[in-house]
């Protein structure tokens, strides 16, 4: 049955898409921005859109939206933009930065922009912010909670399972191993995190309150000052962001859509608007196997965003091995002149970051420049690959630094002991009587301790080198302390504020480029793989269905915060256990 229906998708023409004249772009984002999406196999990405389920986590590419604000900016068909944010969930401040500058770039085509919301949450309202007509919902609400990071702390529960917890690091900030050696968080822990906190919670009331013409003192940080504001209001959260301009007016969803029909028309949808949804737009704009000018000198730029592990890693994760082959790959391409090294990463395995770092190198000795430019996250291992390129470019809201290594691993004698359960033997020397089931030998914990030492020195050498500082100026600002991009800059980490298209402009200075093409470098398809990829992107269109996505409780959502903690260490798998690894950064 699958087979005669793709069939007949080939033996039609009503399925193409066409951009209506005279309509509005609804701008629906759904899930997590990210710079690269994780990869998922072309046949289960099919079912997926054809009947409708939902991934279990979506995700955005950014320079998509960037593509289609910029796009729809000059095209005439075009008349408004209405942006519905409902299922925008996470995103760095920097991600949300881009859209809001393009959002702005497209008010200069004089269309209007909608923000449509039965609620805001603090991500969605940075870009609503930015729409010449912000509505709420009469029944809807809105409230900013700052920015934190509240972990989840072990140290009991390992105790009652009588496990034992080995750590060896560098670093007063270096916080990644706290949730297993403690039940709270450190004070010197506190103190690095508010700093970093506070400076982007600054960043973000700057550029809302800009946005809406508002002084920065509107944002109620205290309970008191809200309930007072929230008592006039008469307990109405709707009505609170009406009387304190966060909102231009209270209007249900057929009062909006009614307005916005009166500029670009009806017809018969859900919407009742003449209107085309970003996912359709985007198919008519950027086909998904684009026509790359090979004669044209190019400006390359290789993704390494996730966390960085041992080894060969699909896309949405960083392998040493697979990250390293695509710039080998940029190394070899004599079309690609330069490099921009584009990072969204906490870090990770250091033998990786290391092997990484060792290509970027490669291709400076080749005569290729090569720009990093850092996301919402460049820190640890993240910074290690960053630190040898010929500029670094952060965005001043990006996490970096955490210079600083740690090893850890648990062992389960006092558990199996209570257990009735032991383990005895021989061996030709004492290494052999080692293992997560014995004590550890203080001396084995002498031995790591000591190449963790020898680590962090690796560490602050390259940083050192790189950035033409001295060893102990690296050390004071290193120690695992995380920075934001604008006090990176100031201590010289990186070397100006931006994003990825000042980074490709700065690839293409150094490398004396006056005319090129970007290129992203990827693993190459298949054969068979781009013959399903093009079959079944073309057939996705043909077919919906009407699947309701199972939502998962309160409890299960604990659950799965209370594991990420875990798995995020679990998973890493560096060869010799040594980890630049910035678990306070992501939250």
């Amino acid at each position: 049955m699958l087979f005669i229906a793709l069939v007949s998708v080939f033996l039609k023409d009503d399925h193409k898409i066409m951009v209506p004249s005279d309509s509005a772009l609804v701008l629906k984002l759904e899930g997590n921005l990210v710079i690269e999406k994780e990869a998922i196999d072309p046949l289960s990405e099919f079912m997926q859109e054809a009947f409708e389920q939902q991934n279990d986590n979506p995700e955005i590419l950014l320079q998509d939206v960037l593509l289609t604000i910029e796009n729809a900016k000059q095209d005439r068909r075009i008349k408004a933009l209405v942006l519905d944010l409902h299922g925008l969930g996470g995103a760095g401040l920097d991600k949300l930065e881009q859209i809001a500058v393009a959002l702005e770039g497209f008010k200069e085509s004089h269309k209007p922009i909608f923000a449509i919301g039965d609620y805001f949450t603090q991500n969605q309202y940075y870009l609503a912010s930015r729409a010449d007509h912000l509505y709420l919902n009469p029944m809807g609400f809105m409230m900013f909670e700052g920015y934190g990071r509240f972990g989840t702390y072990f140290k009991s529960a390992l105790e009652k399972l009588k496990a034992e917890t080995h750590v060896f690091k560098v670093g007063t900030y270096k916080s990644a191993v706290e949730p297993y050696l403690r039940d709270d968080m450190s004070e010197a822990a506190k103190v690095a995190n508010k700093a970093w906190l506070q400076e982007m919670w600054s960043q973000y009331k700057t550029s809302v309150a800009a946005a809406r013409g508002l002084d920065v003192s509107n944002f109620d940080e205290e309970l008191d000052v809200f309930l007072a504001k929230f008592e006039q209001s008469q307990g109405d959260f709707a009505q609170y962001a009406l009387d304190y301009g966060w909102v231009d007016a209270l209007k249900t969803r057929e009062q909006a859509f009614q307005e916005i029909a009166a500029i670009v028309g009806t017809k018969q949808n859900h919407q009742g608007l003449n209107a085309i949804s970003f996912k359709n737009y985007l198919g008519v704009i950027n086909p998904p196997f684009p026509i790359i000018n090979n004669s044209m000198d190019k400006v390359a730029v290789v993704v390494a965003k996730g966390s960085i592990l041992n080894g060969t890693r699909k896309a949405g994760e960083i392998g040493g091995d697979s990250t390293a082959a695509l710039l080998r790959k940029a190394r070899y391409d004599d079309s690609v002149k330069s490099v921009v090294l584009y990072v969204d990463s906490p870090g990770g395995s250091a033998f990786a970051s290391e092997i990484i770092r060792q290509e970027v190198e490669n291709l400076q000795a080749t005569g290729k420049p090569v720009v990093a430019v850092m996301s919402t996250y460049a820190a640890s291992g993240g910074y290690w690959i960053s630190a040898g390129a010929d500029k670094i470019i952060a965005a001043p809201s990006t996490i970096t630094g955490s210079i600083g290594i740690f090893g850890m691993f648990f062992t389960f004698e006092n558990t199996l002991d209570y257990l009735g359960v032991h383990t005895d033997g021989v061996g030709t020397t004492e290494f052999a009587n080692m293992g997560i089931t014995k004590s550890l030998n203080p001396k084995f914990a002498a031995i790591m301790q000591r190449g963790i030492e020898q680590g962090y020195d690796q560490f602050i050498s390259l940083v050192a080198e790189k950035r033409n500082m001295t060893k102990s100026q690296v050390d004071q600002i290193a120690q695992g302390r995380v920075w934001i991009g604008e006090t990176a800059l100031e201590l010289g980490l990186v070397d100006e504020l931006g994003y990825l298209d000042n980074g490709v402009k700065a690839a293409a200075e150094l490398a004396n480029l006056n005319t090129y093409d970007t290129q992203y470098i990827q693993r190459p398809m298949s054969k068979s793989e781009l013959f399903w990829k093009e079959l079944l992107t073309t057939a996705s269109v043909s077919f919906k269905g009407a699947f309701v996505a199972e939502k998962s409780s309160t409890i299960i959502n604990l659950v799965k915060e209370i594991t990420a903690d875990i798995e995020a260490v679990a998973k890493l798998n560096d060869p010799k256990g040594v980890y630049a690894y910035c678990l306070a950064c992501e939250f």
